[in-house]
């Protein structure tokens, strides 16, 4: 017994060194890690959904959220990027539209769509091996996950023109070039959803079939489908509900798009869920934190002066004697332009603009004199970090209000992390797609009826001001349109005035091919006021400035020949 007991001890050493020198020794989970079969359940994969919903808030920074605040806006001419010249000076040069392809905004961007992208991709392949979840459940999470991926898509479309295609399939070593048109896919991931999901949900921020409908549309609208975009949005229109089962409808007050406690209203037909309170300020609307009046005391945030309205944008906002917008763009002439307190100190004496106005201007744009939410009148200059630099107007959509409980996460550094949802799509947007396409096609009186509807909203939307109006509000709709231009021209100005400051405008500009000159005339208005803007001898260049250059690093990445860089870059 002595003798085997000393045989075997060796043994039972020789046999541990050689089972420790094999491969499978060495795939040891690492700890709280979850296995492919964990994850495969309903709950496992339905976890990874949520994972790829997260990433519409972005990953940290400032510039790779859904709201595309700067990408959409700022290049857009709704806004300047604010502050001062020191402050994120990365992204000056793309203000500038001179965007370099080592720009680590623009690559921040980039690489934020695919994070999505790979979470939705990771939700699609385990739902492929799973053998425990249901038809319903299954067919509901494919449907997600593909709206998810689509949008991303979409907004690596609009952003880069066309980047790298991969899907679940996709085995993550084989090197995917940018030669294939990505409307293709986008379209049928945006349909399966349409066909395919509830018209309602267990969580009112999951996206529904309506709300795939409407970003389906969408897509087709970007291509110029204006038949095809138009059936699915008279569906959408006639039948819609919110994942909660609301009908789709305007909001009574055009603020309420834009008031915490209204989040997931029937406006809302898909929207970017926002929170306070939940130990992450990652979780409320990380990416407009920037986007507040600068400096501390009785104002909200605190920080930091980015995103300042343009002088062009709000000189938009000016209305005739009947009551309609000034759409031979006179709105920029000396005789219309908005009185502003522009090189005026806050206590000197200012008197607001007497003149006709649209009140979507009080509501989307803070002016000194005007109410600001319940902050009290804007002060002017005081608000403003660097007015020569940013011009003299403040934000106003997405900033929480002083004396409402829990519409921001005041844990971090800066109060500032609004929890206000973002629309990726309001109501109104469907309904301004809709006149689109009918005027495209022909039909003026049906799209003269569509934008009126949004008008009349915004007619009984005025901004008081101990009981009276803040302002001389006077806007009336349209009672007809002499020509396809005429209608054309309308349409595209109610976008503007509608949709300013939520991240639309530069994408709509480059798919109704206007954008260079209507950027161009915008940055000479500009120019003319801010005297010390980022964007003092910038221009706009047709065929390269449409689209952001593919970042230098992923083409390094890829290695030679696998991604074309985009023209001009």
């Amino acid at each position: 017994m002595k003798k085997l007991k000393y045989i075997f001890i060796p043994l039972l050493a020789v046999l541990i060194v050689l089972s420790a020198c094999r491969d499978e020794f060495l795939d040891v989970a690492p700890t709280g890690s979850l296995s492919e079969t964990e994850l495969s359940t309903l709950a496992g994969v339905d976890g990874t959904l949520i994972a790829s919903y997260s990433m519409l808030l972005g990953r940290g920074g400032f510039y790779n959220d859904a709201t595309n605040w700067f990408w959409g806006s700022v290049l857009g001419g709704d806004a300047n990027k604010g502050t001062n010249e020191g402050d994120q000076s990365q992204v000056n040069e793309i203000q500038a539209y001179d965007a370099q392809t080592n720009n680590a905004s623009v690559l921040e961007k980039y690489a934020a769509a695919y994070e999505g992208i790979a979470r939705a991709n990771a939700s699609l392949k385990l739902l492929g091996v799973s053998t425990t979840i249901g038809a319903d459940d299954a067919t509901r999470i494919e449907g997600e996950a593909r709206f998810l991926r689509g949008h991303y898509y979409f907004d690596l479309k609009r952003n880069f023109n066309n980047t790298p295609y991969v899907d679940e399939t996709w085995d993550e070593t084989t090197p995917v070039g940018n030669d294939a048109d990505l409307w293709t896919f986008i379209e049928a991931d945006l349909k399966f959803a349409y066909d395919n999901l509830p018209e309602t949900q267990s969580d009112a921020g999951r996206a529904n079939k309506w709300a795939a409908g409407a970003y389906y549309a969408k897509a087709l609208l970007f291509q110029g489908k204006h038949a095809d975009a138009k059936a699915i949005l008279d569906d959408v229109i006639a039948n819609g509900v919110t994942a909660s089962g609301e009908p789709y409808g305007l909001n009574d007050n055009y603020a309420d798009a834009f008031f915490g406690p209204n989040d997931n209203s029937k406006e809302s037909v898909f929207a970017v869920q926002a929170a306070a309170g939940t130990g992450s300020i990652n979780n409320a609307n990380p990416g407009q934190v920037l986007n507040f009046p600068h400096g501390g005391g009785d104002r909200p945030g605190g920080c930091c002066g980015f995103f300042q309205p343009s002088i062009e944008l709000a000189n938009s906002f000016r209305t005739d004697a009947n009551g309609l917008p000034l759409l031979d763009g006179s709105y920029n002439d000396a005789g219309n332009a908005l009185t502003t307190d522009q090189g005026v100190f806050s206590a000197d004496a200012f008197t607001p603009d007497a003149g006709n106005l649209d009140p979507r201007l009080d509501h989307s744009i803070g002016r000194r004199g005007i109410p600001y939410l319940d902050w009290g009148a804007h002060p002017g200059r005081d608000w403003i970090r660097d007015q020569p630099y940013g011009g003299p107007y403040s934000p106003k959509k997405f900033i929480y209000y002083k004396d409402v409980a829990g519409n921001n996460d005041g844990s971090s550094w800066t109060p500032g992390y609004t929890t206000v949802n973002y629309n990726v799509i309001r109501y109104s947007d469907v309904l301004l797609w809709a006149a689109e396409c009918e005027i495209e096609l022909g039909n003026l009186d049906a799209g003269r009826d569509l934008i009126n509807i949004v008008r009349n909203r915004a007619k009984t939307s005025m901004i008081m001001d101990g009981g009276t109006p803040a302002a001389n509000y006077v806007i009336e709709p349209y009672t007809s349109f002499s020509s396809q231009d005429e209608a054309r021209t309308a349409l595209r100005m109610e976008r503007k005035l509608e949709l300013s400051g939520e991240g639309h405008r530069l994408y709509d500009l480059v798919r109704w091919g206007i954008a260079e000159s209507v950027i161009n005339n915008y940055l000479a208005i500009e120019n003319g006021v801010i005297t010390n803007s980022a964007f003092q001898g910038s221009s706009f260049t047709s065929n390269k400035n449409e689209y952001l250059p593919i970042p230098q690093n992923e083409i390094d990445l890829l290695g030679a020949g696998v991604l074309r860089q985009n023209p001009g870059y």
